[in-house]
């Protein structure tokens, strides 16, 4: 589910944009802007260059399966042309960029087949001409680019030191955790509409408005895996929840339907399982399961580390099931308020509902590719009445928990 070029199209009300764009302004304050983009060479020898505000300091290294080239720089903020990274020359195929982690931007660069970078560099800016990012790649065989990769690997080994589990206070009340997780983000957009309205966008609006109605309640903490235009790894997203002591996680989405017929529409709820319900569910938990690769994130050898192979662990069995009761309530209050696919109820192998110990469920809001579909999802009206509908599911999800507080 993934549009190539990252800059943000998505039509907000003006407060939104306001904030984004003060955002992006002081970010360009502190931080180098990367104001263009070009491919040169052929396939014998590919250059990509980025023009640049100011100097910066890049790391640049490659990842396969898929093949890209990563580049990360702190505090660099994007006001490249539209449409700009869908160019195919030489070994690169296309392009993109976007705010990473805060703090990081990311350009990830997809290539054909194996490679090896051979210079990369950043130059300062002199006379009239910008700073630039300059990265040159050759061809190479397979055995000689897993050498470089494994070798990469060694000296990041040697470099990072330990991470240090984040300790997570008690909250000190018996109020359950609710997290919500708006999908993609920074450098992974998810799907996009013909009009330019993009997933990763949607969706952080949505999470935010279904976090106030929840809070308003005064029943749940509530959480959020971004609050921002910030990318966090599949693996991430179920930690936090993990770590915060989640009751309940919903992962939110909007679909894209890659045909010419657009009257395929309405809201889907997901929940986790070995094998998928139908095929369109496999192939969307496989989309949505990429999104680390269109984000530049190595992607691991088993699908998952919290469950690999199959779900024989009783707490996981269990977790699932509570999974599906909150499923069912979800589509039960949708049935009524909103607009429900044709196949509401579906499960598939999706990585960010792996937590053996969190009832987690993904929803599909809508699909993007569908104009009405795509006119509700940008809706305030429609926003505030979805949000009410998810908050009312999660009230009779913890209805017999929550006995001593009223509803």
């Amino acid at each position: 589910m993934a549009g190539r070029a990252l800059a943000l199209l998505l039509a907000l009300p003006i407060g939104v944009l306001a904030l984004a764009a003060a955002s992006q302004s002081a970010m360009a304050e502190r931080g180098a802007v990367a104001q263009d983009a070009r491919l040169a060479g052929d396939r014998e020898r590919t250059r990509f260059i980025a023009d640049l505000s100011k100097k910066v300091d890049v790391s640049v290294f490659a990842l396969g399966n898929p093949y890209r080239v990563i580049v990360d720089a702190a505090d660099v903020s994007f006001q490249m042309p539209d449409g700009i990274g869908n160019e195919q020359r030489g070994l690169v195929t296309a392009f993109r960029y976007g705010l990473f982690a805060p703090g990081k931007s990311r350009i990830v660069l997809d290539i054909s087949g194996p490679f090896l970078i051979d210079r990369s560099f950043v130059l300062g800016a002199r006379d009239d001409q910008p700073a630039r990012l300059v990265i040159d790649l050759v061809p190479t065989d397979e055995k000689t680019f897993l050498a470089k990769q494994q070798e990469q690997r060694s000296k990041a080994a040697e470099s990072d030191p330990t991470p240090v589990p984040l300790a997570i206070a008690p909250s000190g009340d018996e109020k359950p955790v609710v997290v919500l997780d708006p999908g993609h983000g920074g450098v992974d957009p998810g799907a996009k509409s013909a009009n330019g309205v993009q997933e990763k966008d949607v969706v952080l609006e949505f999470a935010k408005r279904l976090r106030k109605k929840l809070e308003a309640t005064d029943r749940y903490h509530v959480f959020m895996t971004r609050d921002d235009d910030t990318f966090l790894p599949l693996k991430e997203r179920v930690k936090y929840a993990r770590e915060k002591g989640a009751g309940l996680f919903i992962s939110l989405h909007a679909d894209y339907f890659p045909t010419e017929i657009d009257d395929v529409r309405g809201a889907t709820v997901f929940t986790l399982s070995e094998e998928a319900s139908d095929e369109e569910a496999r192939a969307l938990a496989a989309k949505e399961n990429f999104s680390d690769a269109i984000a530049g994130v190595e992607l691991p050898k088993d699908s998952d580390e919290v469950a690999t192979n199959i779900l024989i662990d009783l707490a996981q069995r269990e977790t699932n099931n509570r999974s599906v009761v909150m499923a069912r309530s979800i589509v039960g209050e949708l049935a009524a308020k909103g607009r429900l696919h044709t196949k509401q109820l579906r499960s598939a192998g999706f990585r960010v509902l792996k937590a053996p110990d969190v009832p987690s469920v993904l929803l599909e809001l809508g699909f993007l590719s569908n104009e009405e579909d795509e006119k509700q999802l940008t809706s305030e009206v429609w926003r505030e009445r979805m949000a009410g509908a998810i908050s009312a599911a999660v009230d009779n999800y913890f209805k017999k928990r929550l006995a001593r507080a009223p509803f």
